[in-house]
């Protein structure tokens, strides 16, 4: 999204990276290069430090282990430094208001990382920041994961157009940002979910207007085998998100068909790749034979998470 701020008495266009529909596919396009370059930059040896003297804040609502250490780590590999807050130091929304946090936090730091429950909150604090907003999670998207999976998708099969991709389980946040990536990289995306837990409407209607210019697919199910059959890819996560806790015993109850298994699998190519963008409770969305077998590029993932967020911190800030 855009936001015009005045800044050092000049009017700028200031640029976030909070929801993928916000950005263009030859823009999302030129970030996954620039993530395949940036990793292979740090393969041969060690990137270039481009953001020398850059400082990333890093705010968190939620609990974090990949999101803290693979921003923190990348922002450290261009040549950065990164601070952290948690939910206890900063009280986002409630010691002070969201717009004071962005526009103290504007005066410190070069741009600023938000992992949050309410999205809304980072769409406030983008109103109010005079420098970059990153969404590193929030109630309705992820965006830097998506980033990550399609960058692993990428390197797995070298190429994003026609590969099939099969997404079971909750419609939740991951599946939103998974689903718009999909179709900018002219996926075949299908999704199988239970009644009363499907991605909205909305979601779906603005995905197809990018899957027209694409020629992505979209399609949606109920019954998991028939999502995967013949799939490339197939991809889970949790059944309880952070913040559903409360409908845990539920939800387990109402997803246990949508488990991806060894008999699931088998109902893919026998050359698909299962993903997760972890943590993965085991036993319930993804078993330990699935999740620790040869198909599984789970780990891949985590790790592109580092270089993803370096292309969108590179984009945002230089």
């Amino acid at each position: 999204m855009f936001v015009s701020v005045l800044l050092t008495r000049k009017v700028i266009s200031m640029r976030h990276f909070i929801d993928l529909a916000d950005w263009s596919t030859a823009e999302l396009r030129d970030l996954l290069s620039l993530a395949t370059r940036l990793k292979q930059e740090w393969q041969r040896g060690g990137n270039q430090p481009v953001l020398q003297n850059k400082v990333l804040g890093l705010i968190f609502q939620k609990p974090s282990l990949r999101t803290r250490v693979s921003f923190e780590v990348g922002m450290t590999h261009l040549g950065g430094t990164s601070l952290t807050l948690g939910p206890d130091e900063i009280g986002f929304g409630k010691r002070e208001s969201i717009a004071d946090i962005a526009r103290v936090m504007s005066r410190y730091v070069h741009v600023v990382m938000a992992r949050v429950f309410d999205h809304a909150h980072l769409v406030e604090m983008a109103r109010w920041s005079d420098i970059p907003i990153i969404n590193g999670l929030s109630d309705t998207d992820h965006p830097c994961q998506a980033l990550a999976d399609i960058l692993t998708i990428h390197e797995h099969f070298g190429r994003t157009e026609g590969v099939e991709i099969a997404y079971v389980g909750d419609g939740n946040n991951v599946a939103t940002s998974l689903l718009q990536a999909a179709t900018h990289f002219g996926m075949s995306f299908r999704i199988a979910a239970p009644p009363g837990y499907e991605l909205d409407e909305d979601t779906l209607s603005e995905a197809g207007e990018i899957a027209a210019g694409t020629g992505a697919t979209i399609r949606t199910f109920h019954d998991p085998r028939a999502a995967v059959e013949g799939a490339d890819v197939i991809y889970t996560d949790t059944w309880i998100s952070m913040g559903w806790e409360k409908e845990a015993e539920q939800r387990v109850k109402v997803m246990q068909p949508y488990q991806v298994n060894a008999a699931l699998v088998r109902e893919a190519k026998p050359n698909a790749i299962v993903m997760h963008c972890l943590p993965a409770h085991r036993g319930q969305e993804i078993t330990d034979e699935v999740a620790d077998s040869a198909q599984s590029v789970i780990f891949d993932q985590a790790e592109n998470r580092m270089h993803a967020q370096k292309a969108v911190l590179v984009k945002l800030l230089i």
